[in-house]
């Protein structure tokens, strides 16, 4: 992560879990989850992003979740909006 401008992070979908595609989400955390530690590693203006919702300690920490560096809520507010224009536009909408 030292290089990247962004970093994007995705939920972890306890639910595939069952299945035996992930290790137990104590050693997700510890072998990918991002941390402060590891974000010592990246850039001093890094953005962090997460299209939500948040397993909290498990592909983020808290701390970094709610950090200096995350743009998630403002991701998470014009992600709803683009979402639905893309469906306006798909489903036929026409601007007035």
């Amino acid at each position: 992560i030292k290089d990247a401008d962004f970093i994007n992070v995705l939920r972890i979908q306890k639910e595939r879990m069952e299945k035996g595609l992930f290790p137990s989400l104590e050693e997700y955390a510890e072998l990918y989850g991002l941390n402060a530690q590891r974000l010592k590693n990246a850039k001093d203006n890094v953005i962090v992003m997460h299209p939500g919702p948040i397993n909290r300690g498990v592909e983020i920490t808290s701390e970094v979740a709610d950090g200096p560096y995350n743009v998630i809520l403002d991701q998470v507010t014009n992600g709803v909006a683009i979402r639905a224009a893309i469906l306006f536009l798909l489903l036929g909408g026409k601007e007035d």
